[in-house]
């Protein structure tokens, strides 16, 4: 079964998250960083040529064989669809067309949801822009593994079953943990997704279908592309809770990885983030950093100092902390 975890709770603390502070010391020194702040109004046009490309897909797999499928799903669809859920994490933040035109915003989310095949955009906004607000707090934040993940998963076998079941917990953890009450746009969301998969398979068939939802489990799972999954918040060294990456997957993930630079300005796209680190060199040059998400994987499963426990996690009132750039609502201002 492997080498069992070493820690036997969560990294418990009692001060405020980073964030806060760190943006209100960088833009006192930086001010010029505010012009920065703004959308990316481009991520529409990436987001039509990987739609597009799954649609084609979709057509050359109707008659693959079930372990062809697989691998394709894998190694082309599920990048596709690892790289459309960053671009909707971009919506999820009003930066395509800006706080402004928040209903454009989420119903971009809605179409770029389509070549997922499950129906997570409007959800996943909702419990992700929380996260923000109260980072690593135990009833707000789930982002946090729940106590039966980090009661099962506790050695190097069941950590690795556990990357590949990332999406099913991340899914169903707000379900079982705290559930909120559905919304118009949510049933939008799931009536239009169940619109489009009956397209799918009316016209490609059920190999396709499967091609687009097998490529988007796999690829939040056990895929190089999830890699973020874990790096961006799992204790690798204690005491830091927020981890960027700089490597080349970037490219393909809106800059995902620059997660420090990310939650200090939620109000800045990724196409601008790696100017933040540019412009204020001396507040991330010393932080902790990860270069290869294959390695933070690797890591997470071998090392028993890593495991579901290896997080940072605060008691007390859920107290909101409002990260500049996000409003009452909880959704971010990019204008």
């Amino acid at each position: 079964m492997g080498g069992q975890v070493s820690r036997t709770d969560f990294e418990w603390v009692y001060t405020e998250e980073p964030h806060a502070t760190r943006r209100k010391e960088i833009i006192a020194k930086h001010p010029e960083i505010k012009e920065l702040f703004g959308h990316d109004s481009n991520i529409v046009y990436k987001m039509a040529a990987m739609f597009t490309l799954q649609l084609v897909a979709c057509y050359f797999v109707q008659d693959a064989s079930w372990p062809k499928l697989i691998l394709l799903a894998y190694c082309f669809g599920g990048v596709i669809n690892a790289s459309m859920l960053t671009a909707v994490h971009e919506v999820t933040h009003n930066l395509v067309f800006g706080h402004s035109r928040r209903d454009q915003n989420r119903l971009l989310g809605i179409v770029g949801n389509l070549i997922i095949g499950l129906p997570v955009f409007i959800r996943f906004k909702e419990y992700h822009l929380e996260h923000h607000k109260y980072q690593g707090h135990e009833e707000m934040d789930l982002d946090l593994p729940s106590k039966m993940e980090t009661a099962l998963f506790q050695n190097t076998f069941t950590k690795f079953i556990w990357l590949f079941l990332q999406p099913f917990f991340y899914g169903l953890r707000p379900l079982f943990l705290r559930p909120k009450p559905v919304t118009g746009f949510e049933i939008i969301n799931v009536a239009v997704q169940l619109a489009f998969d009956v397209a799918i398979w009316y016209f490609f068939g059920g190999k396709s279908l499967a091609y687009l939802i097998i490529g988007s489990l796999l690829a939040t799972g056990i895929h190089p592309m999830a890699g973020h999954f874990i790096s961006d918040h799992y204790m690798f060294k204690k005491g830091y809770e927020t981890y960027s990456y700089y490597g080349p997957l970037n490219a393909l993930t809106f800059n995902a990885g620059y997660h420090n630079e990310h939650h200090d300005f939620p109000n800045i796209p990724g196409c601008r983030l790696p100017k933040v680190r540019e412009i204020a060199p001396e507040f991330y040059e010393n932080l902790p950093h990860h270069t290869s998400w294959i390695r933070v994987l690797y890591d997470f499963v071998t090392d028993p100092d890593i495991g579901p426990y290896a997080r940072v996690k605060r008691r007390g009132n859920p107290i909101p902390i409002n990260p500049a750039g996000l409003d009452g609502d909880g959704d971010t201002k990019a204008d």
